[in-house]
């Protein structure tokens, strides 16, 4: 354990052992900042990592709440983005138009998720590792409108680079459209801003129809 045998002034820096887990799992989380995406910074710098990727969903969420489903609970919408990529600690992050790479993606992250919620001590590693599970499956309103920020954020970052990173990996219009359906799912108003930037994104030569 990382924190295991730590002592201040000869006595445990914990007062029990599940304030030790719950420091463990926050060390533990600090890894999200080195996980890499394929989604370019606005400015084109760099690549965005995962911590960067979380921070920014959840403001878009705070920011967007008003198109979310009447009755969503924001506070829950939040959870789940902030928890959601967890996983990729172990997984890595699976690039949403890898084929390959999204074929075993449920069985990876599955795993991860329950060695890293499980970290944690009890009730709260199984509310986290529901709340992940419940994300993934997108019954609730709540998660609907986590995914459906969790695609509109690099969506956003494609359009405002130009295309960067759709044109680094050879991305078809007929494939951001699949993936991106999700978004109207949640939100009418969202999915109709989604298609906007992606058929300009088509007349500005940013994103061609196919590929090959």
């Amino acid at each position: 354990m990382i924190l295991e045998g730590r002592t201040l002034a000869g006595k445990s820096l914990f007062v029990d052992e599940a304030m030790r887990q719950r420091f463990e799992f926050i060390i533990e989380i600090d890894k999200l900042k080195s996980i890499v995406r394929r989604t370019v910074l606005i400015d084109r710098t760099r690549q965005e990592n995962d911590a960067e990727h979380t921070w920014e969903m959840a403001t878009m969420a705070i920011v967007l709440q008003e198109y979310a489903e009447p009755g969503t609970d924001l506070l829950a919408t939040i959870r789940m983005l902030l928890i959601h990529d967890l996983v990729e600690i172990d997984a890595g992050d699976t690039y949403v138009y890898d084929q390959l790479g999204t074929s075993d993606q449920a069985d990876r992250e599955r795993a991860a998720a329950r060695r890293v919620f499980g970290l944690l001590p009890e009730p709260l590693a199984t509310d986290l590792y529901q709340a992940w599970e419940e994300f993934e499956a997108r019954v609730t309103p709540e998660a609907r409108f986590a995914r459906a920020i969790d695609r509109l954020q690099p969506l956003l970052h494609n359009y405002y680079t130009s295309g960067l990173s759709w044109t680094q990996h050879g991305i078809s219009a007929a494939e951001v459209r699949r993936v991106m359906s999700v978004i109207a799912e949640a939100s009418s108003p969202l999915g109709e801003l989604a298609t906007a930037i992606i058929d300009d994104s088509v007349d500005r030569g940013f994103l061609p129809e196919t590929v090959g």
